[in-house]
C-alpha cells in the first residue's frame, strides 16, 4: 500500500520522494520529512504560488483512482478482488500533470494533493476519531475539499458523509469564528458525483446536496451572534459528475480531463458573484507560505490529536513566529558577513588607541541593512501579518543595535580624528604664515579650517543616516563636535596668544638689552668733552640714570602693548583675553628689565663701569684732554676727588630710585590690578614681584634694591684697590727716571772726566763728531729707533763673521796642503752672498732658500 511513497518514520529515498509522501500515518504520527519533500519537489520555493487539495469520502469509493486520473499521481488503489482498505492515514503527492506532462489540460502550478483515509471502513469499525481528525486537518490546511460520493448515495445521511460534514461544520465555527472580528476564511466543497448515469440531472443532485447541507448547518449549535448565519457565508460549493469508470471508460477519462481543467486560478464575477475561470480563488488560500507549510501542518495536527482548543489563527501565528525567527537567523548570516569584519576592525583600532574612520561605512552598513531587511521581507511577509511586523521590528532592532554601536564608534573616531586634523591644520597654517613673514590672520585660519572640518564630519554623519530611524539622526553628536572645535579653537587661540606674548616679550628683552646697556655705558663718558667733573653737581649721565632707564622702559613697554593689542585683534580675542595678555606682558617686562639691570651690575661689569668713570675723571681734564703727569701736578688731590666722585655712584646704583621723588617707581600702578579672566595656568610662569604680590612677603623697597649692603662694601674695597693701582702708575710715570741719579754722581763724573772734556773741546772735529752722534742718538731715542738700529748693527756683525768664516773655509779648501793636512773634502758649493744669509747675518738653511724662478 503506497510502498513506493516515503512513509512516516523511514528515511526517505530520492525515488520515494519522486512519488509522494505519507503526511500522517494510521497511528496519527506526523511525518517530519514533509518539508524535505516540498524542497525536493521545489514547492517550498513557490511562496504563496501553490494550492492544496484534499479528498475524502467513504472507503472504497475510488478516491485514489480519481486523484490518479486527475493529477497523474500514483496513489495505491483498491484491489477489486480483495475489497480491502488501501489508504491508511493521509498521503500527499504533487500534481504531475503540469509542465511537459500537462498535455492539452491547463492546470495551476504547484498543486499538492492529499489522499485522506476513507471513512466508514471496516478496519476502524466504530472508531471515528481518526476520520474526524483527518477531516478537520484537511479543512484547516486545504483550499478545496473534494467530496467523492456515488450518485446513489445522494440523499443519504451516512452514505453521503453528512455526519462527518456536520462535525466539520461545527469545528469550522470553532476554528474560524472564535474571533468574530477576524475575517472568516472560506473553503470550497467540491462534490464529485461518481457513476452518474444521467437519469437524475446534475442540477437536481446539486439542489439535494445543498438542501441537506443547509439542514445540517441549521441543526448545529452556533456561537452567540451567529445564529442567523448561513452555510454560504463560509463555504462555496462546486459540483461535477463523472460517468461509470467500468461501463463507460472512454467517457470517464474524457470527463476527468475536462474536470482537471477546472483546477486553475479563478475569480468571482462582480455581478452575480459566480465563479469565473478555475476553482482556486484567492480567499480560499490559507496564506501559509510553502516553506512554512510543514511547520503549520504539524502544529495543526498536534492540536487536533491532543484535543486542544483549535485556533487556526494561533497556529498561523505560531508558524509565523517559527518561520520568521528561522528566516531572521538566515538573513543575519549575510549581515554578519559584512558587518563583523568592520566591528573587529573598529574594536582593534580602539584597543590600540587609534582613531580609525572606516571608509564608506554608511553605504556599506545601509546596503547590508537593506539587503537583510529586504531578504526577510521577501520570505517572511507571506506569514501572519502581525507576527511578521513584530518580527521585522525585532530584526531591525537587532540590526540597528549593532549598527548603532558601529556608527557611534565611527562618529567617535571621526570626532577624534577631526579634532586632531583641525588642530594640526591650524597649527601648520600658522607656522606657514610665520615663515612667510608673519602676514597671516589667525581668526580667518581658524574659521576656514573649522568650516572644512565640520563639513567633513557632517558628510560622514549624513552618510550614516538611516531613513526613518531616529537614532541615526546624529545632530547631538554634530553639536557636540562643533562645541569641541570651539573649545579647541579657544585653546589654540590662547596658545597663539601665548606665542604672541612670548614674541613680544623677546622683542621687549631685545630692546631693553640695547637701551639699558646704552644708558649704563654713559657712566663716565667725559672723554668726549661732555663733562665728568671731579667736583660740583653730577652730570645727567649719572644723577638721572634711573629716570632715563624708567622712561625708556615705559616707552618700550607701551610700544609692545600696542603691538600685542593690534595683533590680538586678528585672533578675535576677547577683551578679557587681551587684558590678561597685557597684564602678563607688563609683569614679564618688569622681570626682563630687572634681569637686564642685574646683568649690568654684575661684579665684573660694575667694576669696569666704575673704573671707566674713575679714569674719565682722573686721566682727563674738564675739557676732555688726556693729562700728562708732571712731578709738579697735584696727582693726590685729583685722585682723591675722582675716587670719591666715583664712589658716590655705588649708592646711586644700589637702588632703583627716581631723581625727582627719590622713591622707587610705582610698580603697582604700572602692573595694574589682576584681571578677572586670569586662570591658574596664567600665573604659573610669572615670578612674584615685590610690592605687587603682597602674599610673597617681598616689599617694593626690596624689589627695587639692586645691590645689597654686602655687595656694596665688596665693590668699595675692590674699587679702592683698583683706583690705588691707577694712582701708583700715574705717580711712577710723573717721576720718570730723573730723580733716580744722585747729584754727587754728576760732580764725580765732572772731576774724573775733566781732561777728556777739555780734549774734546780743543779738537773741533772730534767735538762736532760727538755732537752729531749725541744728537742722532737723542733723535733715535725719541723716535724709538734705537731698537731697530741695534738689530741692524747686530745683523751686520753676524754677517761679517759668516763672510769671514766662509773666506777662511774657501782658502783652506782651495789650498791642497791645508786641505790634506785637515783631511777635508773638496768644496761643492762655496757661493756666499747676501741672498744666502738671514737677517742676523747667518747662513740660511737650504730648506728656507728662496725658490728659483723656474720653480716659481
Amino acid at each position: 500500500m503506497n510502498g513506493h511513497f516515503a512513509a512516516v518514520g523511514n528515511g526517505p529515498a530520492a525515488q520515494q520522494f519522486g512519488h509522494g509522501i505519507q503526511v500522517i500515518d494510521e497511528d496519527k504520527s506526523f511525518n517530519t520529512n514533509l518539508n524535505d519533500y516540498l524542497h525536493e519537489t521545489h514547492v517550498a520555493e513557490a511562496g504563496f504560488n501553490y494550492h492544496l487539495i484534499s479528498v475524502f469520502g467513504s472507503q472504497s469509493t475510488g478516491k485514489s483512482t480519481l486523484l490518479n486520473h486527475l493529477f497523474g499521481t500514483e496513489f495505491s488503489v483498491m484491489s477489486e478482488s480483495d475489497r480491502r482498505q488501501t489508504t491508511k492515514g493521509i498521503w500527499m503527492s504533487k500534481n504531475k500533470r503540469e509542465g511537459a506532462n500537462a498535455g492539452s489540460i491547463e492546470m495551476a502550478p504547484n498543486i499538492l494533493v492529499m489522499d485522506v483515509e476513507g471513512t466508514d471502513g471496516r478496519e476502524r469499525g466504530e472508531d471515528q476519531d481518526f476520520e474526524r481528525k483527518s477531516a478537520l486537518f484537511a479543512l484547516a490546511t486545504s483550499e478545496v475539499l473534494i467530496v467523492n460520493i456515488w450518485e446513489h448515495q445522494v440523499g443519504l445521511y451516512q452514505g453521503a458523509n453528512m455526519g462527518l460534514l456536520k462535525t466539520v461544520f461545527e469545528v469550522n465555527l470553532q476554528l474560524f469564528l472564535k474571533d468574530r472580528n477576524a475575517q472568516s476564511p472560506r473553503s470550497l466543497l467540491f462534490f464529485v458525483i461518481r457513476d452518474h448515469i444521467g437519469t437524475t440531472p446534475l442540477s437536481n443532485l446539486r439542489n439535494t446536496l445543498i438542501q441537506d447541507l443547509s439542514k445540517i448547518w441549521s441543526s448545529i449549535s452556533k456561537p452567540q451572534g451567529l445564529e442567523s448565519s448561513k452555510i454560504e457565508d463560509y463555504f462555496d460549493f462546486a459540483f461535477a459528475a463523472l460517468p461509470h469508470k467500468i461501463l463507460q471508460p472512454d467517457k470517464f477519462l474524457a470527463e476527468v480531463d475536462k474536470l482537471g481543467g477546472r483546477f486553475t486560478t479563478g475569480h468571482r464575477s462582480t455581478k452575480d458573484q459566480e465563479f469565473v475561470g478555475g476553482v482556486f480563488l484567492p480567499e480560499y488560500h490559507r496564506r501559509i507560505p510553502a516553506d512554512g507549510l510543514s511547520v503549520y501542518a504539524e502544529g495543526v495536527w498536534d492540536q487536533i490529536t491532543n484535543n486542544k482548543d483549535l485556533d487556526l489563527p494561533t497556529q498561523q501565528e505560531l508558524l509565523a513566529q517559527f518561520r520568521c525567527d528561522e528566516i531572521s537567523r538566515e538573513v543575519l548570516v549575510g549581515f554578519d558577513t559584512v558587518i563583523t569584519p568592520l566591528e573587529e576592525q573598529q574594536t582593534e583600532a580602539t584597543r590600540l588607541g587609534k582613531a580609525s574612520v572606516l571608509a564608506d561605512l554608511g553605504a556599506t552598513g545601509a546596503e547590508a541593512r537593506n539587503n537583510c531587511v529586504k531578504a526577510f521581507e521577501t520570505q517572511a511577509s507571506r506569514y501572519h501579518k502581525g507576527v511578521y511586523a513584530t518580527k521585522r521590528g525585532e530584526l531591525e532592532s537587532k540590526i540597528d543595535s549593532r549598527l548603532k554601536a558601529l556608527y557611534q564608534g565611527q562618529l567617535a573616531a571621526a570626532h577624534k580624528a577631526g579634532v586632531a586634523a583641525f588642530s594640526d591644520a591650524v597649527t601648520n597654517a600658522v607656522k606657514a604664515g610665520q615663515k612667510a613673514g608673519g602676514s597671516y590672520e589667525f581668526a580667518e585660519i581658524v574659521e576656514k579650517q573649522k568650516k572644512k572640518t565640520l563639513d567633513i564630519f557632517k558628510k560622514e554623519a549624513q552618510s550614516l543616516l538611516i531613513p526613518g530611524v531616529a537614532w541615526s539622526n546624529f545632530k547631538p553628536q554634530y553639536r557636540l563636535f562643533e562645541k569641541e572645535l570651539d573649545e579647541v579653537s579657544a585653546r589654540l587661540r590662547k596658545e597663539e596668544m601665548r606665542r604672541l606674548a612670548i614674541r613680544v616679550e623677546r622683542w621687549v628683552k631685545s630692546r631693553l638689552g640695547d637701551a639699558i646697556g646704552l644708558e649704563f655705558n654713559k657712566l663716565g663718558s667725559g672723554r668726549g668733552g661732555t663733562g665728568a667733573p671731579e667736583t660740583g653737581e653730577k652730570p645727567p649721565s649719572e644723577k638721572d640714570l634711573w629716570d632715563r632707564i624708567w622712561n625708556v622702559f615705559l616707552s618700550i613697554v607701551k610700544e609692545a602693548e600696542t603691538r600685542f593689542a593690534d595683533r590680538a585683534k586678528s585672533f578675535e580675542a576677547s577683551e578679557d583675553e587681551v587684558e590678561v595678555g597685557l597684564w602678563r606682558l607688563r609683569r614679564k617686562s618688569w622681570v626682563a628689565l630687572r634681569e637686564r639691570i642685574e646683568e649690568e651690575v654684575m661684579e665684573s661689569n660694575i667694576l669696569m663701569k666704575l673704573r671707566e668713570n674713575f679714569e674719565d675723571k682722573f686721566r682727563y681734564d674738564e675739557e676732555g684732554v688726556p693729562r700728562i703727569w708732571r712731578p709738579t701736578d697735584d696727582i693726590e688731590g685729583i685722585y682723591t676727588r675722582a675716587r670719591e666722585s666715583t664712589l658716590s655712584l655705588i649708592p646711586l646704583l644700589s637702588r632703583f630710585r627716581l631723581a625727582d621723588t627719590y622713591a622707587p617707581p610705582d610698580l603697582v600702578a604700572f602692573v595694574g590690578p589682576q584681571p578677572p579672566g586670569v586662570e591658574s595656568e596664567d600665573e604659573e610662569d610669572l615670578p612674584p614681584i615685590g610690592g605687587v604680590d603682597e602674599e610673597e612677603g617681598k616689599s617694593l623697597e626690596e624689589e627695587t634694591t639692586i645691590l645689597s649692603e654686602s655687595k656694596r662694601q665688596d665693590l668699595v674695597v675692590r674699587f679702592r684697590k683698583m683706583a690705588d693701582g691707577v694712582f701708583v702708575e700715574a705717580k711712577r710715570s710723573a717721576i720718570g727716571g730723573v730723580t733716580q741719579i744722585p747729584l754727587f754722581f754728576w760732580g764725580i763724573l765732572l772731576v774724573l772726566g775733566w781732561n777728556e772734556i777739555v780734549m774734546v773741546l780743543r779738537n773741533p772735529i772730534l767735538f762736532v763728531l760727538i755732537l752729531v752722534m749725541g744728537g742722532g742718538t737723542y733723535v733715535a731715542y725719541n723716535l724709538n729707533l734705537l731698537g731697530p738700529m741695534m738689530q741692524m748693527v747686530n745683523a751686520a756683525v753676524n754677517q761679517a763673521g759668516e763672510i769671514g768664516k766662509e773666506k777662511l773655509r774657501e782658502f783652506l779648501e782651495n789650498n791642497d796642503t791645508a786641505r790634506h793636512a785637515l783631511n777635508m773634502p773638496a768644496r761643492q758649493d762655496s757661493n756666499i752672498s747676501m741672498d744666502t744669509l738671514d737677517s742676523r747675518g747667518k747662513r740660511r738653511e737650504q730648506s728656507a732658500a728662496p725658490a728659483d724662478d723656474d720653480d716659481i
